[in-house]
């Protein structure tokens, strides 16, 4: 039976360090989608890779085959060995992996509970992985319905009031520096959603002169109309790192963008006027190093984690809500996931005790002396007829089952009866099941 896996890194278990050498830029996710795909038994696969994670969802017949596979293809896109990347990776199955999925799709695991981008970086990764055709039942049944509970939790609970994320944090540490001079300036490098997100959050605190640097003109044309901004080009951007009072970091580069030697020059063109950072792309847009230039605070996304401590207590009671409706929904996922393994099992377990039945007539068939055809019919009904009363019970509970450990069950059971065993094995490799009879003078004991 297949079984749904979940492997991947977080804020909560590997620092940015290590997740921006695990993260997945645009242009290379269906490639990697493609050559996990190609593992021996991965039969579906969806990657989701954003500033705090890099989670792959696979289903294979062989989960742990599956999770060596992709541990070493993550280990080897880091450039480290997998032992080294082991202590930060997480690994979840079944309805403990789709669990994940839903916290993370609701915005209960990101670094600030509730977050709304959360969601719409799920639905881009699943459409993603629908455009590479490495999608199936399992993983679209998972997906859509992760999303539908992520959506679900929004409207039913204020888990998102404020609009809080780490766009409208980074904003409002770019709006604190703006408040200390007189006329402030923000320059945006990068005009992606996150950068957007960024601009919107900085035009409701009141901040009016935004630029906008990009490598896609029209984009950044654009979302500096939209936001009283001005676009300019990459080209330009040492000139208004002279003139920035806080610049927000957003691109989707694999490599860093902004170096210590190039700030060190800037600042010394700045006249003293200090410069505040806020990086927020994975992988880093800017050098750790330039923390230590000399007027420069810099700021990435596992510093804003104080930030986030602050504000997490005004949405506990909210969370705990959303908490229970993602429990609820897992139930609904469990009993759908359940029920495509209790029927094959269940087929499995019966054909196995009827095949057993029929297997101890024919061997005994030379024993029964004075039998007629009709006797031995009789007989083989007989056999059949206790297969069917002993596994009566065992079905009714079998098909009952609806909790989230259904498929750990379901396994045990194949483990039990060796439904997944090859059943042909050769006669003389079988116990022989012998009929007896009762000796001359002895009754049977009860």
């Amino acid at each position: 039976m297949s079984e749904v896996l979940a492997i991947g890194v977080s804020h909560k278990t590997a620092p940015v360090a290590v997740r921006e050498r695990l993260a997945l830029t645009p242009g290379r996710v269906s490639e990697f989608l493609r050559d996990v795909h190609a593992v021996g038994d991965v039969q579906e696969a969806v990657a989701i890779s954003t500033c705090n994670r890099t989670e792959v969802y696979v289903v294979a017949g062989d989960p742990v085959d599956a999770e060596s596979a992709v541990l070493s293809m993550l280990a080897r896109k880091a450039g480290i060995r997998p032992t080294e990347l082991a202590g930060s990776i997480y690994s979840l199955r079944n309805c403990d992996a789709a669990r994940h999925l839903y916290r993370v799709t609701s915005g209960l695991e990101s670094m600030i509970v509730g977050e709304a981008e959360v969601q719409g970086q799920v639905k881009r990764s699943y459409d993603d992985a629908l455009s590479s055709h490495s999608t199936g039942p399992l993983t679209n049944h998972l997906f859509r319905s992760a999303l539908a509970t992520g959506k679900r939790v929004r409207s039913e609970t204020k888990i998102g009031e404020r609009q809080m994320s780490v766009s409208s944090v980074a904003a409002a540490l770019a709006s604190e520096q703006l408040d200390q001079v007189e006329h402030g300036q923000v320059l945006l490098v990068g005009a992606g959603e996150t950068s957007e997100l960024a601009a919107r959050a900085l035009a409701a605190h009141g901040v009016e002169a935004i630029f906008v640097a990009n490598r896609g003109r029209e984009r950044a044309i654009s979302l500096a109309q939209r936001f009283g901004g001005q676009a300019t080009s990459f080209d330009a951007l040492p000139a208004e790192l002279e003139r920035a009072d806080a610049v927000i970091c957003t691109t989707s580069s694999p490599h860093a963008l902004l170096g210590a030697d190039e700030i060190a020059a800037v600042m010394e063109r700045r006249g003293g006027r200090p410069l505040l950072i806020l990086d927020l792309a994975v992988p880093r847009d800017v050098e750790p190093e330039v923390r230590d230039v000399p007027g420069v605070s810099l700021y990435n996304v596992d510093d804003l984690s104080a930030v986030v401590r602050r504000n997490r207590s005004v949405r506990q009671v909210e969370a705990q809500h959303a908490e229970g409706i993602v429990e609820e929904e897992i139930q609904r996922f469990a009993e759908w996931l359940g029920q495509l393994e209790v029927l094959p099992t269940v087929g499995a377990l019966r054909a196995r005790g009827q095949e057993i039945a029929r297997q101890i007539v024919r061997e005994n068939a030379g024993r029964w002396e004075t039998a007629s055809e009709k006797d031995l019919e009789r007989v083989e009904a007989l056999a059949q007829a206790v297969v069917n009363r002993i596994l009566h019970e065992p079905t009714l509970r079998m098909k009952g089952m609806a909790d989230d450990r259904i498929h750990l069950r379901m396994q045990v059971i194949r483990d039990l009866f060796g439904l997944e065993e090859e059943q042909d094995e050769p006669a003389a490799e079988r116990p022989l099941a012998e009929v007896r009879a009762l000796r001359p003078g002895r009754r049977a004991q009860s």
